[in-house]
């Protein structure tokens, strides 16, 4: 099945989006180590009962970086906004991993909060924004950003990208994983690197409309204690995804689906979780 790339050209920014399948929607956000190309194994699993969008955040792939040096995640909603008109998505499944569930909360708490139907996060990053935790945030910063002078893309998706994914991973879905991280742009990765230590997941209220929260079960990026936290302050369904790490819907795909297809299906039937 292809996950073909689409370009949408705004006034002062381009954004890259993957698509496939017709029905109704559900949105993909990645991860900050990631990119839409890293959602095909879901893509595949749910595209003949869905219409599958993935973008490429700003500053990923062929995305224009955002103007703000160190962005919040309004400023990456604010470009979500543009690609959900664009594409005529008036309502959807909005489903962020790992940093994109910053983006998410977001979304679902700003102007467009009412193209969102139900949302799912998926190893959320909580980020280092609050007062207690910039002290830790600021170590954080300080080593990826030196990590990508020093070493470069490729280097640092070769010493990262095992941690996405626990211990019992194919050497294939360490490969997936490893080929996503090393097309990173450096200006976009700085931006996300700002996004995580600058701000809070936690400062989001709980939302309007459903919302659910899914861990790897061998996670080891956002453990699963923390996301039951997030899941606690939204007042959200948490549960685990067994025989998975960080990196779930690269290592668990058909979990992850199963998940989507059943938010897609109690979005139409206007259920709770």
């Amino acid at each position: 099945m292809a996950f073909p790339l689409r370009h949408l050209v705004f006034p002062e920014a381009h954004t890259a989006v993957r698509e496939s399948g017709q029905g109704p929607t559900v949105v993909l956000l990645h991860g900050i180590g990631s990119g839409a190309a890293s959602w095909l194994q879901v893509a595949q699993r749910l595209s003949g009962q869905a219409r599958v969008v993935a973008w490429d955040a700003p500053g990923y792939g062929r995305s224009s970086p955002l103007a703000e040096a160190r962005p919040r995640a309004e400023s990456f909603a604010r470009r979500l906004d543009h690609v959900l008109e664009a594409l005529d998505i008036e309502r959807c499944v909005l489903v962020g991993h790992s940093l994109g569930a910053m983006t998410a909360l977001a979304c679902a708490t700003g102007q467009a909060a009412s193209r969102i139907a139900r949302v799912m996060l998926i190893s959320p990053a909580r980020g280092y924004g609050a007062a207690a935790r910039q002290d830790i945030g600021e170590q954080v910063r300080a080593g990826r950003l030196s990590n990508l002078e020093l070493h470069g893309v490729e280097a640092m998706a070769e010493e990262r990208s095992h941690r996405l994914l626990s211990a019992r991973a194919s050497v294939t879905q360490l490969d997936w994983v490893r080929w996503n991280m090393a097309r990173l742009n450096p200006a976009g990765y700085r931006q996300a690197v700002e996004l995580l230590c600058g701000d809070d997941l936690l400062r989001f209220p709980p939302l309007a409309m459903p919302c659910e929260v899914h861990c790897g079960e061998d996670d080891g990026i956002t453990q699963p204690g923390e996301c039951q936290l997030i899941a606690g302050h939204l007042h959200a369904r948490f549960s685990l995804i067994p025989r998975a790490g960080h990196a779930s819907p690269i290592e668990q795909p058909e979990a992850v689906a199963e998940r989507i297809a059943s938010a897609l299906k109690a979005s139409l039937e206007g259920t709770r979780p």
